[in-house]
C-alpha cells in the first residue's frame, strides 16, 4: 500500500499570514500516463469534504487563487498565500487515480493523512 505522511499534523495560523502543508508519499505518484495523482481536500466543520487542488497543482472550480500546489514524485506542498478565518479545517492529501478525484472513492482509500488547521484571531 502507498503510505502518505503529512506535516505538520496541526497548525495555528493568524489571518493574513501564509501557511503551507507538506505531504510525502512512500512511492512515486507519477504514473505511466505522465500524470501525478496527488490531490488536496479540505473538510470544514458542518460541510462535506471538497477538493481544493487536483493533479498536484490544478485548482478545482471555484477555489481561490490564494491556494496553490506544487511538487513531484513523492514530495508535495500546498500553500495558502493569505489565510482567512474561513480556511480553518482538516486538510487531506489524497492519492487517487481519478482526475479530478471522485471524493467518495478517494476518501474510502486508506492513503490519506490529515492536518487540522485552526485560524486564531489577530
Amino acid at each position: 500500500d502507498i503510505v502518505m505522511t503529512q506535516t505538520p499534523l496541526s497548525k495555528l495560523v493568524t489571518p493574513g499570514q501564509p501557511a503551507s502543508i507538506s505531504c510525502r508519499s512512500s512511492q512515486s505518484l507519477l504514473y505511466s500516463d505522465g500524470k501525478t495523482y496527488l490531490h488536496w481536500v479540505v473538510h470544514k466543520s458542518g460541510h462535506t469534504p471538497h477538493v481544493l487542488i487536483y493533479g498536484v497543482s490544478n485548482r478545482f472550480s471555484g477555489v481561490s487563487d490564494r491556494f496553490s500546489g506544487s511538487g513531484s514524485g513523492t514530495d508535495f506542498t500546498m500553500r495558502i498565500s493569505r489565510v482567512e478565518p474561513d480556511d480553518a479545517g482538516i486538510y487531506y492529501c489524497v492519492q487517487s487515480l481519478h482526475i479530478p478525484p471522485t471524493l467518495e472513492k478517494s476518501l474510502k482509500r486508506v492513503e490519506v493523512c490529515a492536518l487540522v488547521m485552526k485560524v486564531i484571531p489577530r
